[in-house]
């Protein structure tokens, strides 16, 4: 019996499997690169990104929409990616602003109504209402005026940073035609405060804000007129612009 001849080509492999397998490949090198440009969200990387993309793939329509932004880290992943630097940096940024502040309060001796205290919450300058407020008014004095006009001088910073400023009082009830409660006058206060600061042309007002404690976070016990004139205060917050808490208690620790 004879055999039948193999026509030419029978032997030939189906080769057209490897064009999407290609594909694929290609994709997930994309992918990763995508995810790798991504880690570190940059707008303008990751528009050249997908025109690369959108041409070298897109049939009509790209692998990215035009219109859709890169995703963008929420706040706490960006305060993860602060450095340790920038964290020394800021700290170091704070404690100079408080020792400008502390040099002001010596030159002019006054040491015992103005006083400065560094945290990891930020810059926290005291002001005693008794030099800035006359008892249950809440319009800020000739002294204060001129101390508010100072401090503002120490705000104006590059980058410029938020700053709360808040009104405290004593607990002897208040009760007069202005205000019906300690709320209100420490309210107040703040925002009268706030207003001479914000003078300054040089501050942006978009970065301030007021609040009114009353009687509700004294320093002390309200025991003694002593202790209650500790607790009749103004404080304005200095909030750093990165977390400075680490740095603070790594330059505490090198210094015990």
């Amino acid at each position: 019996m004879s055999k039948k001849k193999k026509k030419k080509g029978d032997s030939h492999v189906d080769e057209s499997w490897l064009l999407p397998y290609s594909d694929m490949l290609t994709l997930l090198l994309a992918l990763f690169i995508v995810l790798f440009a991504m880690s570190e969200v940059d707008t303008q990387k990751y528009q050249k990104l997908a025109q690369v993309f959108n041409s070298e793939f897109g049939d009509g329509e790209g692998i990215f929409e035009e219109e859709e932004a890169p995703v963008e880290l929420d706040n706490e992943a960006n305060e993860d990616q602060v450095s340790e630097e920038q964290e020394t940096n800021e700290m170091l940024s704070m404690k100079e602003i408080q020792q400008q502040i502390n040099e002001y309060i010596e030159e002019n001796n006054l040491g015992d109504v103005l006083g400065t205290q560094l945290s990891d919450e930020g810059l926290l300058v005291s002001i005693m209402n008794d030099v800035s407020f006359d008892p249950g008014s809440a319009t800020v004095s000739g002294e204060g005026r001129e101390i508010a006009s100072e401090i503002s001088n120490f705000l104006d910073t590059d980058p410029p940073r938020q700053i709360v400023i808040s009104g405290h009082t004593d607990d002897i009830p208040m009760n007069n035609r202005q205000f019906g409660s300690n709320w209100e006058l420490s309210v107040m206060r703040a925002v009268n405060f706030m207003s001479l600061i914000l003078d300054n042309d040089h501050l942006d007002p978009t970065k301030f804000s007021a609040k009114g404690f009353g009687q509700h976070k004294p320093l002390v016990p309200n025991t003694s007129d002593e202790n209650r004139l500790k607790n009749r205060r103004v404080e304005v917050l200095i909030l750093p612009n990165y977390k400075i808490k680490e740095a603070l208690e790594k330059e505490e620790t090198s210094e015990n």
